[in-house]
This record gives C-alpha cells, structure tokens and sequence, in this order.
C-alpha cells in the first residue's frame, strides 16, 4: 500500500537562489546583515546556503571584527565538502574563502594527528581557518584552556547536537566560549529541536544569541526549478527486503537508509548482507572500481548504474567513497548511494531525487534532515520525493505497541512537514485589523478572541520560533497519542499543549503562554485545511463545514484537535483490521494499570460488580472505580487473546 501523504507545489519564483550585488543567496543576506552580533543562531533548512553565509561572516569578523581566526566544526567529515576553498571575489565578495589543506581535517585523505593539528592551529599566525569535525573540536578542547578561544569565531554546523545536558561535551564547550573567552559563535542548524527532547541551549544561553530563521516554504518557494515535494509512507509486511523494489526506483538518483541492527525493521541478516540483497535488487554488479570503491551495476533493463556503499565500516574501503563523494561534480558521477548513520545531515548531493528510508527514524529531526538531502534546487529536477518503508502492525506481532508507537512517529512527522513547508500565515486580531497604520497582506487572517502579543518574547516565538515549537509538541509522547484519539481534544489544547510550552519557555507568564497556545492551535488548524476565498470573506474548511475565518473564535478552536487528521492520514493506507490494532492497543495504553493490579481487581471488585448488577461495568460511569474496573476488565481480554494465540503466557491467567 503506497500512498503520499503530503505533496506540496511551489511557485518557483526563483527568489532564494537568486543572488544580489555580492554574491548572497536571500538567507545569506538576511544572516549578513546581523554579522556584527558575537552570538549568532541561523535556524534554516537544508540547502538554504548556512555554509556559504558563514563564510560571508567570517570572512567579515576576519577583515573587520578583530577576530583573528576562525575554527568551523561539521557534525561528520564528509560534510566538509560543503566548506571546501570558494571563489567568493568572482561574485562581487571582498575575499575568498580558502582553507590551507594542512588545516582541512575533514580531508579524507589526511587522517593523521587530527586532535595535534587542532591545537597546533592556535599556536601559528599564518592559517586563519580550521575546518573539522565535532568530534575533533570536542578532542581538542579537552586539551585546551578556555582562554585559546580569546578573539576567535566557532562556528558550528548541525547545531542540535549540541544539548544543554550536563554530560554533552559540545554543549559544555558552547557554554565555554560563551562565559570564559572572548569568542564568538555562529550556529546553523535546520532543525533546532532534538529527538531526546533536551533543549539544545540552557534559556539563558540561548536568550544571547540572536536568532535569524528562514523557513522551509521561503526556500523551497524561491527555488528555479524544484516545484513539488512529496512524502510518503509505504507499509509492509514480513522482511522489507521482500518489499523494496515496488518503491525503489532506479530511473531517480536515489539515497537509501537501512535500518540498524538494533531497530525493528532490522532483518537479522547484517547490515552487509542486507545491503548486498539491495544491490541485488538493483541489478548485477559488473565491477568495483577499487580506486574509488564505487559498483558498477547492469540493471535488468539494461542500464549502467554507480553505486555507492557508505555501509562498509573497512577504514580504507570507506575513506575511498567518501573521497570520492566528496569530490563529485556532476550528476553522473553517482546515481545510488546506500548509507546507515551517514550521509543525512549537510550531505551535499543536488541531483538527489528521492530519499527512501526503511524504519521509523528514531526523532523528527533525523527526518527533516534525511528529507533535506533530495530538496536541493538542481536543473533538470522538478520533484522531490520521500519514502518512508514501515512494518505494518499486524495482531499477531509480539511487540504491537512497539509497532504502534512507530505509527504514531509516522503520522507526527508527516504532520509536521506539511505544517514547515506549507506557506505561512499572518494572525490579527480585530484590533490590529482596524489599525490603518498597520500593513495588510493577502496572507492575513483576522480572528475574533485571538489576544494580541503583547510583548517582545511572544512576537519573536510566533515570528521567528513557531516551526520549532510545533516540532517539540508532536515529537511529545504524550501528543503523539493525543494524535491517535487517546485524550480529548479539550485535554489537548487546554492542557498538554500549555504544559509543553511552559517547559520550553519557562520564563513566560501564563498570560503569554496563552498568547503562543492561540497562536500554536491557529496555525496548525489553518494550514492543515483548505482556505479558500470567495466573495472577500476568508473560508476555513474544516470537518466538512465552511466557516468564516473572521468568525472563528478561541473557544471553537479550543473544541478541536488541531491533529484529529491523524485518522485521516493513517486510514488512506492502512486496512481495517490495522486500524483496529492501533485503536486497541492505544486504548490499552491509556490505562495506569499494571497486571498485577488488574488481576486483583479482576478476581475481587469486578466479579462482585457483575454479580451484583448483571452485566460488565461501562467506561462511560461516572463512578471512577467503575471505570478502573472497565479498564482491568479490557486488559485482561486483551492479554487473554495474546495467549490464546501463543503470544504472551501470564502465570495469573
């Protein structure tokens, strides 16, 4: 069962690749202009430009800023690519951007005494420019006191895996820099959330930087020729490799996740093997060219295809396809790549099609970065597409919650995308509306009840922090099973939501945490639903009705669930007895019971309850103990059909 989930079309105006008088891409010039700030957050997606708008900033604290050197970290080396020696003069720039290849410690040539290195570079005047890896910056800080930092520029790529926890090392340097140098940091991230749900930053180490935010529909608008992006989600059954090759399709340039060993959709084959079957599936290996460790596969149709395996753990069989990823410049030079932890966040591939990934990915933030890689504007490409490959929950699996709970992470991140890269909306309030000094635009809805923002902190969450708070709220556990019916929308909206916003800004009173709630609710409602325009009067459709955007007020929104199209999303490719697994299984989730517990209630209170009334107890009681009973009752149903069909054996039953 294969169906998109989200397909969003674009203008292709062209806007965000266009470039001005000195070179910069539109983001780039928005990051530019605040390059006098010592810390710097760029929260924008992937193939915005956040490399080359470093490079304008560092360049400018070389020449103007009194920084004397610059050391910019990259989550892993084969991004580095990405920071490779620029011609930026050509453009319209003051400088170029060059790196003496002594100092490019992501070279995957020059593997030696990276940590050496690193400290070396403080200790010389001539290089200005570091280039490395997290893990390298992390091993050479350890050797070095605070104060090497004095009059130097961090930058660091991927962002969020710095965390504010007590044992992340980047982290730990971050703050560092921030309070025992004088340096200054440039971060860039696509996704300023984790999948641990730890904040990056401390509230008040992030309260220093100042943030610049380009959102997805801003980029992928402006691209010349990337016009749709489509997300889908293919459910099997049994071993994926059975399933592949009816969404693996070997006409599109195509990088493939495998699953790891220790995930569900893992086959117990190994991680080569599974590759090597996927190889198969592609067609007949002709060669391996051992200078470049890239397969040459005849596909059965006759086509001669380069495949890349980033799979492989052999040091030197590794480092030959990185060098030569790394140094690829045209669109033949690779048409598959199959990769495992690598080769998702930064990984420059423009003539990407499709990412097809197999599994559910452990955080929505490791999707968002996957779905990066094939939504770079390159000519000749007007789609972008990708695939997610899910073991369907079956009644029969031993592990249906585990199964469940993946459906849930799949139906939240196809949620999110379409909420990120869905054009923006503008809330007013009546107030606001009336104001003639105020400028309107055609992406304004004016709402009745909606309380204005009523301070600096609040406009810069709903202007420049939405998407994130968003990506916090449906990557929450307890969320994602509000998403699949398991509280009321009331619970929702008035509770958990508020709850979620508080832990993430606690600095907000709850009058402004109101304000963002309003503002968290209106637009996932808005953008999750057809708005049309007739007559001048803004219609929002919504549960098969038509009402009037300026008629819509607080208290219906607060009678909604913002995400009640879970169901929909889930039931265009999921039959009828699946369904029925997730509503059970979730509702079994509900209940704060152990089996133990339901066991005593089962033997005593509930019998007594039967033999007193005549019939089993109602969920729907108004007496909690009865619906305790209720609750026990279900769960030892459930458990009893698990053993009926050799399942689960309890000693209690």
């Amino acid at each position: 069962m294969n169906e998109d989930f989200v397909n969003i079309k674009y203008a292709q105006d062209g806007r965000s690749t266009e470039v001005d008088e000195l070179g910069m891409r539109e983001m780039q010039a928005k990051a530019y202009a605040e390059r006098h700030r010592r810390f710097l957050l760029i929260k924008a997606p992937p193939a915005s430009g956040k490399s080359r708008a470093l490079m304008f900033i560092a360049l400018d604290k070389l020449a103007h800023q009194g920084i004397k050197k610059v050391i910019v970290a990259v989550p892993e080396k084969s991004i580095g690519r990405s920071f490779n020696n620029t011609n930026l003069k050509s453009h319209g720039f003051f400088a170029n951007w060059k790196i003496a290849a002594y100092f490019n410690l992501c070279d995957a040539t020059n593997e030696k005494d990276k940590a050496e290195r690193f400290c070396e570079f403080f200790q010389q005047d001539t290089a200005k420019i570091l280039l490395c890896a997290h893990a390298t910056l992390r091993n050479g800080m350890s050797q070095l006191s605070d104060e090497v930092m004095n009059d130097c520029l961090l930058g660091i790529d991927e962002f969020h895996h710095s965390s504010a926890g007590e044992d992340s090392q980047l982290g730990d340097i971050v703050r560092r820099v921030m309070n025992n140098s004088t340096g200054h940091i440039v971060a860039m991230t696509g996704s300023y959330f984790r999948g641990d749900r730890t904040p990056v930053m401390r509230p008040e180490d992030e309260a220093r930087f100042h943030p610049v935010t380009y959102n997805y529909y801003q980029q992928l608008n402006g691209y010349r020729y990337l016009k749709c992006l489509s997300l889908g989600y293919h459910f099997y059954r049994g071993n994926y490799l059975e399933h592949i090759h009816e969404v693996l399709d070997t006409t599109k340039k195509i990088l493939i996740h495998i699953p790891s060993v220790n995930a569900r959709a893992s086959t117990g084959l190994g991680k080569y093997d599974e590759t090597d079957r996927i190889i198969q599936q592609i067609g007949t290996v002709e060669k391996k060219d051992y200078h470049t460790g890239i397969y040459h596969v005849r596909t059965y149709d006759g086509r001669l295809l380069k495949v890349a395996d980033l799979v492989e753990d052999d040091g030197k069989e590794r480092n030959l396809v990185q060098s030569y990823l790394q140094r690829m410049k045209r669109k033949e030079d690779i048409d598959i790549i199959i990769a495992l932890g690598t080769a998702k966040e930064g990984f420059d591939w423009p003539w990407c099609e499709m990412c097809l990934t197999i599994g559910v990915r452990g955080s929505l933030t490791e999707v968002i970065q996957i779905i990066g890689r094939c939504t770079r504007d390159c000519e000749g490409k007007k789609e972008a597409r990708f695939v997610n490959l899910i073991a369907m929950p079956d009644a029969q699996q031993t592990e249906v919650k585990v199964a469940v709970n993946d459906f849930l992470k799949a139906i939240s991140a196809s949620l999110l995308m379409e909420q990120v890269m869905a054009p923006s909306w503008n809330f007013r309030t009546l107030q606001e509306a009336n104001d003639t000094k105020t400028p309107r635009s055609n992406r304004d809805l004016i709402v009745e009840g909606l309380k204005p923002l009523s301070s600096e902190k609040t406009k810069t969450i709903v202007q420049e922090q939405l998407d994130d708070l968003k990506a916090s709220i449906l990557q929450n556990g307890e969320v994602q099973k509000a998403i699949a019916g398991a509280t009321t929308a009331e619970n929702l909206t008035k509770h958990l939501i508020p709850k979620i916003i508080r832990e993430r800004y606690p600095e907000l009173t709850d009058g402004e945490v109101e304000e963002v709630r309003q503002r968290v609710l209106l637009d996932t409602i808005v953008k999750g639903n057809d708005v049309e325009e007739s007559e001048g009067n803004r219609l929002l459709k919504l549960s098969n009705q038509f009402i009037n955007i300026d008629k819509l007020s607080i208290n219906l929104i607060d009678t909604i669930n913002p995400f009640q199209r879970a169901y929909q999303v889930l039931s265009k490719s999921v039959d009828a007895p699946t369904l029925k697994v997730i509503q059970d299984t979730i509702a079994e989730l509900k209940i704060n019971l152990t089996i133990e517990q339901a066991v005593t209630i089962f033997k005593g209170p509930l019998k007594e309850y039967v033999a007193q009334h005549g019939k089993e107890p109602s969920a729907d009681s108004p007496d909690p103990k009865v619906r305790e009973m209720t609750a026990a009752l279900q769960m030892i149903k459930n458990l009893k059909i698990r053993r009926m069909m050799g399942l689960e054996y309890d000693e209690h039953l």
